[in-house]
């Protein structure tokens, strides 16, 4: 399948994979789900061999992981009224049944305000990563701060609500996923831990795991902890604690292609939603987190956060979210609007890894040009 390329974003990208940002490049814009531009440029994995990017290689998606799936699974949930954004979790998961967990509520964990720090090294710190012993590690980092009284991006929340889809349901997240998510909408190159025969067709990741070594490296347990991946992560998950939980997380691990994430996508927006009902999918674009340092709705940024990646061109309902390792999504649902960037800055780079939220700014800048053009073009013919 092919479709046009914008010139200006192809340049931008082209500009960006030059200067070293990242080696590879893979966007879509859509509306009201046609795909109006896109293109994959560079070089989806440099070494140990080259594979060019296409339209269809599959990124590591990392953080998307966490709307994407996880939000959608929760927001599943309170439809069938299994859970609602003031469930305390410790009525699930009793690991979290003491003082300083006991009222930590869903809605907390999906707009990042519940008082977990944002990120602790699982794989140093939790003997096996069994659901039991993790969640009584993030159960005791609980009380950071004071629960509503700010925005704290935590990973930690993201894999608490994963394990407690995979409580209410006694599966394992990748199957619930698989089941609930992929299938019905018969996607085919959109899971966790991706099949090894697909590894040519992955976008690769970086060597080792320097990143993380440094994040870590003043931390007792860190300095302690001898299994560190020393080969290229490519068809693997980049995200050490997804890596540590066996390849599936709620806060990381989901593999995909820009296509296919722009089919789950859709079901963010009430028009072309499969998998909500309508008045769920107006949650996704209200502010839950008013008078706090970030503008968040159920799993998603909205755009009216200050210094987003969504930039000046998209409205400060639309939502969206960034991945680690150089993906990135947002949606404009009034106007069903879909940007979506896929980049793979972590791979074939000596560390410090490129901030690119400038490009993914103008990117955001020169696909809503785009599409006002088009849209012009057709009410004048």
């Amino acid at each position: 399948m092919t479709f046009a390329s914008d010139p200006e974003i192809d340049a931008l990208l082209a500009d960006a994979i030059a200067r070293g940002d990242f080696p590879s490049a893979v966007y879509l814009v859509a509306e009201e789900g046609i795909v109006t531009c896109s293109n994959a440029l560079g070089q989806a994995v440099r070494a140990p061999e080259r594979h060019a990017a296409r339209l269809d290689t599959i990124y590591d998606l990392a953080s998307l992981t966490k709307p994407l799936v996880t939000s959608l699974l929760i927001m599943q949930h309170v439809e069938a009224g299994a859970l609602n954004f003031d469930t305390p979790i410790s009525r699930h998961l009793p690991e979290f049944r003491d003082a300083r967990s006991d009222a930590i509520t869903v809605g907390e964990l999906l707009t990042h305000t519940a008082g977990l720090p944002a990120w602790r090294p699982l794989y140093a710190d939790v003997d096996s990563p069994d659901a039991a012993s993790v969640l009584r590690f993030i159960a005791s980092c609980a009380g950071e701060y004071a629960p509503g009284s700010r925005v704290v991006y935590s990973d930690l929340g993201f894999i608490t609500l994963g394990f407690l889809l995979e409580r209410l349901a006694s599966t394992t997240l990748a199957g619930l996923a698989a089941r609930r998510l992929f299938e019905p909408l018969n996607l085919r190159r959109t899971f966790f831990n991706p099949p090894a025969a697909l590894r040519d067709e992955i976008a690769a990741s970086e060597f080792g795991n320097g990143y993380e070594r440094g994040m870590c490296r003043d931390t007792q347990a860190a300095q302690d902890f001898t299994a560190w991946r020393e080969h290229i992560v490519w068809g693997e998950v980049h995200d050490g604690n997804a890596h540590f939980l066996r390849g599936a997380a709620g806060h990381a691990g989901l593999f995909s292609t820009a296509l296919e994430t722009m089919r789950l996508a859709e079901q963010f927006i009430s028009s072309t939603t499969q998998l909500l009902a309508h008045e769920t999918c107006a949650l996704f674009s209200q502010n839950m987190t008013v008078a706090l340092n970030e503008a968040r709705s159920a799993g998603w940024q909205l755009a009216a956060t200050p210094d987003s990646t969504a930039g000046d061109s998209l409205p400060p309902r639309a939502f969206g979210h960034t991945g680690f390792a150089g993906t990135s999504l947002w949606i404009d649902a009034p106007q069903e609007r879909i940007f979506i960037l896929f980049t793979n800055r972590t791979h074939d780079r000596a560390l410090p890894f490129a901030n690119i939220n400038a490009v993914r700014r103008r990117f955001h800048t020169l696909a809503v040009k785009h599409l006002d053009a088009q849209d012009s073009t057709r009410s004048t013919s």
